[in-house]
């Protein structure tokens, strides 16, 4: 099983739950940081991966979706500098751990987990994604897994559906026509959660919806359905494009092989150097201490074998 995480999730809550008074030697805020890697190393010691990595965002405002439309994620305040200097820490202390990071200037994260999912898909390699992010849960295919960390939730691709509202494969169709607030994508007013799931239990895709609308008509658990058929044609152009916006990208040209996503016995004095730097104590350093010795082992008894 290969694990991708979904970074900006787990740095972002960080930021928020652990108190800003964590700082470095110089006095700027690591508390980002320390929870990452808090989880990171939860995450390993609990699973013990031996495929996983982790997917960044290296920046929003070239990636090929605010070329498409400008106004995307525009209504997002902008990360605080005091953050955006962690996120690289943080891609700092994934390496130090032995787990390979990705990043893209075009793309995001949840393109380079899309990217990574489908090629070791291909490979033969199932997946579970680490996130929370509902937009991840088109990914999902049978035998993959989508895991919410935080909620402790882990829903199989039977599963999805009954907890978003859709197929996986419909998923990015479902949030072209609802819109996504949190992405500043606007979506077909008047099509909610309840009526773009039933449209998509009949409709494969939004191609096959447009192409035989007048359908919309004859669906009798469908309310409205002669105003959400006019709205559907009043909108076209604006589903349509919101269907690139939420569609996944999962051809990121990114060099990743099943090999390259190895999880490496931790660099332990690289950690302690880094860790004398940002001033963090025991803990972390414990922690890595005994997913080394973990590794140790597996990898011992691999040989044996």
């Amino acid at each position: 099983m290969l694990y991708l995480i979904d970074a900006s999730v787990f740095v972002w809550r960080s930021y928020h739950s652990v108190p800003i008074a964590l700082v470095d030697l110089d006095g700027n805020p690591v508390n980002a940081l320390h929870g990452f890697g808090r989880f990171l190393g939860d995450l390993i010691e609990r699973v013990r991966p031996t495929h996983i990595a982790v997917a960044f965002d290296a920046t929003l405002a070239g990636s090929f979706r605010s070329q498409l439309f400008p106004a995307y994620k525009k209504n997002r305040d902008p990360a605080p500098a005091d953050l955006k200097k962690q996120f690289g820490l943080c891609r700092y202390l994934c390496e130090a751990l032995g787990v390979p990071s990705f990043a893209s200037g075009e793309y995001e994260a949840d393109d380079v987990v899309g990217t990574l999912a489908t090629r070791m898909r291909a490979a033969g390699q199932n997946v579970t994604i680490v996130t929370r992010d509902k937009d991840l849960a088109q990914l999902i295919r049978p035998g993959d897994e989508y895991w919410d960390y935080i909620g402790e939730l882990r829903f199989r691709y039977d599963q999805i559906a009954d907890r978003f509202g859709v197929l996986p494969e419909r998923m990015a169709c479902f949030l072209a026509l609802t819109g996504d607030a949190v992405d500043n994508i606007p979506g077909v007013p008047g099509v909610g959660r309840k009526t773009a799931s039933l449209l998509f239990r009949h409709f494969e895709s939004l191609a096959h919806l447009y192409d035989d609308l007048d359908r919309v008509l004859k669906l009798k658990q469908l309310r409205n359905p002669g105003f959400v058929c006019g709205q559907l044609r009043d909108y076209r152009e604006a589903a349509f494009l919101a269907r690139q916006l939420t569609e996944i990208a999962c051809d990121v040209p990114i060099e990743a092989d099943l090999g390259r996503l190895v999880r490496r016995p931790p660099d332990l004095d690289a950690l302690n150097d880094f860790y004398d730097t940002v001033g963090f104590g025991r803990l972390l350093r414990n922690q890595a201490e005994r997913i080394y010795e973990q590794t140790a082992q597996h990898r011992l008894h691999a040989r044996v074998a």
